[in-house]
């Protein structure tokens, strides 16, 4: 049975907790939040005694297999970047993995100081994109791999949230779909100033993409209100995340609340889902999925670090390309300051 431990006790914590009712091979164990009342609250509702305020005295003195870093990115109402400190801290204390909630990196200096650690640790790090374990994308997905719908041709993806916010779930949805190939070139056009000052997920608020891949797809994108398509009856921004994947023979389209599905063999078929349920048990499969890989070296996570930096980094570019208005080759290195430019430039 793996030990893990929390820290972070907010909104998103609750749902790494509650997953753990789909957890066969590890328990949550200790928790750690700089607020008391939120820290004891939580405790209480899911019933661990084990509470911190600090973080080194919770890793040395419990020593976990597995650490949730469920916190936003930046503090709210400041500038302070926190992904890379506490990434360094659990690597530091030797923790064997490692869950960080999404985005792993907001600007090119975070992003840069990340993807140093990851070729110095030896702390199995991955991002909770846990969108590729909901039940119904990996029933897609296997239509795909199968070849029900033929080759692959074209992939549309959004969500009508922020590219700094929801941005990595969206693009490590499309990986999911084509195995992990590399983006190579991205197009990219960027609006919106109101969240780039003092927000936690700091970005710009619109944004659309064109991406070429090394296997030859292209793949359009789009993020913010005012270009992404809604995906469900939600009146807010965050219920709009979907992934419609184009092959010569068929679709599958995975949409929030909903799916659908053309085949030559079935025809066309889609109904609702119900996300909560479904975000649960990927939840669930996604902490799973981490144990396999401390099983076995070979069972590497689909959302490992180098991969969800990769696709960070098509968002930086995608940025860049909106200032330079001119094609980024990737990857690419972000020049220091893109934020302070992006507010210059919006």
């Amino acid at each position: 049975m793996y030990k893990t431990a929390m820290l972070g006790c907010g909104g998103r914590a609750r749902g790494h907790a509650d997953a753990y009712r789909f957890v066969k091979r590890g328990k949550l164990a200790a928790i750690c939040d700089m607020n008391a009342e939120r820290r004891n609250t939580f405790g209480d509702d899911f019933g661990i005694s084990s509470r911190y305020a600090d973080l080194d005295e919770m890793l040395e003195k419990e020593k976990p297999d597995v650490l949730h870093i469920v916190t936003s990115p930046v503090i709210p109402n400041s500038n302070e970047r926190i992904r890379y400190p506490l990434m360094k801290q659990a690597s530091d204390h030797g923790v064997p993995a490692a869950i960080i909630e999404k985005p792993i990196a907001v600007e090119s200096e975070d992003w840069k100081q990340i993807s140093r650690l990851a070729e110095e640790t030896q702390t199995k790090f991955v991002v909770n994109t846990q969108l590729n374990f909901h039940p119904k994308n990996l029933e897609l997905k296997r239509d795909v791999t199968e070849g029900r719908i033929g080759e692959i041709k074209f992939i549309d993806a959004s969500a009508r949230s922020m590219p700094g916010e929801q941005g990595g779930h969206v693009l490590q949805l499309v990986s999911s779909y084509i195995d992990n190939a590399r983006p190579m070139r991205i197009l990219g056009q960027i609006s919106g100033s109101e969240n780039l000052t003092g927000a936690t997920h700091p970005s710009p608020m619109h944004a659309v993409g064109h991406v070429l891949y090394k296997n030859g797809l292209h793949v359009s994108l789009a993020f913010g209100t005012g270009m992404a398509q809604k995906a469900s009856d939600d009146p807010g921004i965050y219920g709009h995340k979907r992934v419609f994947v184009v092959g010569t023979k068929g679709f599958v389209h995975w949409r929030f609340s909903s799916w659908e599905r053309a085949t030559l063999e079935g025809g066309y078929e889609g109904g609702p889902l119900n996300y909560g349920a479904q975000d649960v048990i990927a939840q669930g499969n996604f902490t799973e999925a981490v144990f396999d890989w401390l099983d076995n070296e070979k069972n590497v996570h689909p959302t490992h670090l180098k991969q969800s930096l990769v696709e960070c980094n098509l968002i930086l570019g995608m940025y860049y390309s909106g200032i330079t208005n001119e094609i980024i080759d990737l990857p690419f290195k972000p020049p220091d300051g893109l934020m302070d430019t992006l507010r210059e430039h919006l």
